[in-house]
């Protein structure tokens, strides 16, 4: 059966790679991005909205009918993950896949925490973590990323950490964070009721180390 799947923030570098790669799946898709300059090689039949995930009544419209939202967004995280809740919530659309970042309950080890508390700063990483603290209490089903630093790298190869345990690595390609995305997508069996830190495995150091 062809799963229905909106994808927010569909114009930034993790979500184009996770477009081109649902276009290859039995996926219907959706794209919502401010600017129609940022998507890239939209697959056939995908059907864009144009508009921000802050705009209450296009976001609900966007929402209903679909199976999964995933969320790759950015700036005011906290605000926009209490939308995209209560969205979900009025259309009874329960599986969510949104991606944070690291270090947001301090759980990196080491040198490389402290720098990265320092490089992010303290209210960026509150922001994002109001907004972890959102959906993990909203009843629905969501994975949550945190992702390490990111690099374009065109390879697949990541390893996730649970939410409790200290985060390993210091990058991971954009790619890498797209695919697993699109692996829950596909199965949303997967990784459900989840917060997972995502590295590349070797990739431990105190600053990011990237290929």
């Amino acid at each position: 059966m062809t799963t229905k799947a909106l994808v927010l923030g569909a114009g930034g570098r993790i979500a184009r790679w996770a477009v081109g790669m649902l276009g290859q799946e039995d996926v219907e898709l959706t794209l919502l991005a401010r600017e129609r300059a940022r998507l890239s090689d939209v697959p056939p039949g995908a059907r864009v909205i144009l508009g921000d995930v802050l705009d209450a009544e296009l976001l609900g419209s966007a929402v209903r009918g679909q199976d999964t939202v995933y969320a790759n967004l950015a700036g005011d995280l906290d605000e926009q993950a209490r939308r995209i809740v209560e969205a979900m919530n009025a259309a009874d659309v329960r599986r969510l896949v949104f991606v944070t970042a690291l270090g947001i309950y301090d759980e990196i080890p080491g040198a490389f925490g402290r720098w990265n508390a320092q490089a992010i700063g303290t209210p960026t990483l509150d922001t994002y973590r109001a907004a972890a603290e959102t959906i993990t209490a909203s009843g629905l089903d969501y994975t949550l990323l945190r992702p390490a630093w990111l690099s374009d790298q065109d390879e697949i190869d990541y390893e996730v950490t649970q939410r409790g345990e200290p985060f390993r690595g210091t990058t991971v390609s954009r790619k890498s964070v797209a695919a697993l995305a699109v692996e829950i997508i596909k199965d949303p069996t997967r990784w459900a009721r989840s917060d997972l830190g995502v590295s590349k495995p070797g990739t431990e150091g105190d600053r990011p180390v990237f290929d």
